[in-house]
């Protein structure tokens, strides 16, 4: 969780009176199969009650040439006209309709699979949700104080977070550490710090807008950057979207969520055939009476999408209102109201395992759930209400995020313990689990001393040297500790500050933007240069270029690079008036010159 933002409705009937009870919002049968025909995944789930308005009919399994006849027709708009759009994997197709489908009412879906000589019917039926227009407010932003920004003279509209480092062991594993603070003081944005915790690069976003989930992922089989970007409202969930960058930090693609949906901020996850799989919120009207709420209620329903990047197709979505019972939420349905929604699942969390089923942590269950990725269906649950494992004691977890398959087949969890608060500190876990004997047992766990509670976000990262990596969510801490559980590195933000996962990749990139820098004056007649290239990773001195014109220059001055920004002091006598500045990596070439320009000397 990050705590709760706006989406939308769902139901059979329109917008009610206030005192009318609002729709169903669950299907008379829970945890049914998206699978038709066999072979085809079909969502909107037959039988569900919360698609939204407008919603696509996806159908994945079957080269689009194979379907046929698709018919579609709403109990209130009637039939709807549309285009069917090939996913680019060749392995399926959306129907998009030419317009949005009415609140409440129902959809009948027919289409006809072509091939060898047969033809099989698909069918699909379906409720559109009633929205529940909630509001978007932003997160509070903390001032902070003095000293817990950092601000650079070559690049004044950076305004970064300053980062503090209390421990930094020796033998941490290499790679650098990739963050992305918000909610404190200083500008919000993804942020990549070197080993020891310096700044390499910084993305400052607009005022009221967060970055979350920074990260190294392979697209095209080649590394880029991925985060999620957008405002993380009061409500706990994002609204915005998805971003890919490569290793000059230019997007080379932006994936939204479909459907009528915004992406959250909680997953994105690239997979090797260029789909992508991604959370979004969906609040909606709900009569939540069967489970202590209120009959005019209303719900927030966590939803998985696996989108086509380069179509920006929905190939297939998962709702936990379709499989997860509200009763098996530990949050109270009596607490909510239309405008704070019943936050049931909370969807935290998707990973690929290696039998390509899907790893989901729900933090208001307190579960993890293992889904058979073609149907949909839950095939066991660790932990909650009703785990499918008998836990340990020490297994248990509570408001948990980030469940990963590890390579033995364990799963690591980050264990928040709160909120509110079950347990005196969070934790990071390895879980055994033994599906012949229905056993999970706890392999390890880590612990931060003092003891550190997270009430909302965080992740375990196991690296590939065995150790073990651990943001601490809300808490604006990170740690490394080696596999005996020894702390080597603990890095802070400001109090305030969050940031909702921490990891340590190797990255490698050089910006397609040039280095930056400005001449300063000096008392004793001279100047001084600050360079600084945002993003660079392979930068090991500077030196500084000036002359009567951009083709006289000249080496004036060089020093070793010394964090973000390198003071580089110049001689007394003025070198001017042009001037630029080069970075030169590890092998003495130069990898980036700024453009040269006309300085006042010592301005």
């Amino acid at each position: 969780m990050v705590r709760p933002a706006a989406l939308v409705t769902l139901g059979f009937l329109a917008p009610a009176p206030a005192a009318a009870a609002a729709p169903i919002c669950t299907p008379a049968s829970l945890n049914e199969s998206s699978l038709q025909a066999g072979s085809v995944t079909v969502s909107p789930l037959p039988g569900s009650r919360d698609a939204s308005p407008e919603t696509q009919i996806s159908f994945l399994g079957v080269p689009a040439r194979a379907l046929a006849h698709v018919s579609v027709i709403g109990s209130r708009t009637g039939r709807h006209a549309g285009r069917v759009l090939a996913y680019s994997q060749g392995d399926g197709a959306s129907f998009v309709p030419a317009r949005r489908f009415a609140e409440g009412e129902r959809v009948q879906v027919r289409a006809s699979i072509r091939g060898s000589g047969t033809r099989r019917t698909l069918r699909d039926r379906f409720a559109v949700a009633v929205r529940d227009p909630i509001s978007s407010t932003p997160e509070r932003v903390h001032r902070g104080r003095g000293g817990e920004v950092q601000g650079f003279r070559s690049r004044p509209d950076l305004h970064p977070p300053t980062v503090a480092v209390s421990a930094g062991a020796a033998g941490t594993a290499p790679g650098d550490i990739f963050a992305a603070p918000y909610g404190g003081p200083g500008q919000a944005g993804p942020m990549i710090l070197d080993p020891g915790g310096g700044l390499i690069w910084f993305r400052g976003l607009p005022a009221k807008k967060s970055a979350s989930n920074l990260r190294v992922q392979l697209y095209g089989g080649k590394p880029v950057l991925t985060w999620w970007q957008g405002v993380i409202s009061v409500h706990g969930f994002g609204v915005g979207e998805d971003v890919i960058a490569d290793q000059t930090y230019s997007a080379v693609a932006h994936v939204r969520a479909g459907n009528g949906l915004q992406a959250d901020l909680h997953e994105f996850l690239l997979e090797p055939d260029g789909t992508a799989l991604i959370t979004a919120y969906h609040p909606i009207r709900c009569n939540l009476s069967a489970v202590g709420g209120s009959r005019e209620g209303a719900v927030t329903d966590g939803v998985l999408q696996r989108i086509d990047v380069r179509t920006g197709l929905v190939m297939f979505q998962w709702s936990g209102l379709d499989h997860v019972g509200l009763a098996e939420s530990y949050e109270l349905a009596r607490k909510s109201t239309p405008s704070s929604p019943f936050d049931f699942l909370h969807l935290n969390s998707v990973n690929l395992d290696a039998d390509n089923s899907l790893l989901i942590s729900a933090r208001n269950t307190w579960a993890v759930y293992d889904l058979d990725a073609r149907s949909g269906q839950i095939s066991w649950r660790l932990g909650g209400k009703h785990s499918s494992f008998r836990m340990a004691p020490a297994t248990r977890t509570a408001w948990q995020h980030d469940p990963r398959e590890l390579n033995d087949g364990s799963i690591s969890i980050f264990d928040n313990g709160a909120s509110p608060a079950v347990k005196r500190q969070s934790r990071g876990i390895v879980v055994r689990v033994d599906a012949s004997r229905g056993t999970a047992t706890l392999v390890s766990q880590l612990t931060h001393s003092p003891p550190l509670l997270a009430d909302s976000q965080g992740n375990l990262q196991v690296l590939e040297d065995g150790d073990e990596f651990i943001g601490w969510g809300e808490v604006g801490e990170f740690s490394e500790f080696d596999p005996t559980g020894q702390l080597l590195f603990d890095g802070h933000f400001p109090s305030s500050t969050e940031s909702y996962r921490d990891f340590r990749f190797a990255w490698s990139a050089t910006p397609a933007h040039a280095p930056a820098f400005t001449v300063v004056a000096a008392a004793n007649g001279g100047a001084t240069v600050f360079a600084s290239w945002n993003g660079a990773t392979d930068v090991a001195n500077w030196r500084v270029l000036a002359g009567p014109s951009p083709g006289g220059l000249s080496v004036v001055a060089q020093a070793q690079r010394s964090g973000f920004e390198t003071a580089i002091a110049l001689p007394a006598q003025a070198p001017g008036p042009v001037m630029t500045v080069q970075a030169i990596d590890r092998a003495g070439a130069v990898t980036g010159t700024a453009a040269p320009r006309r300085v006042t000397f010592g301005g």
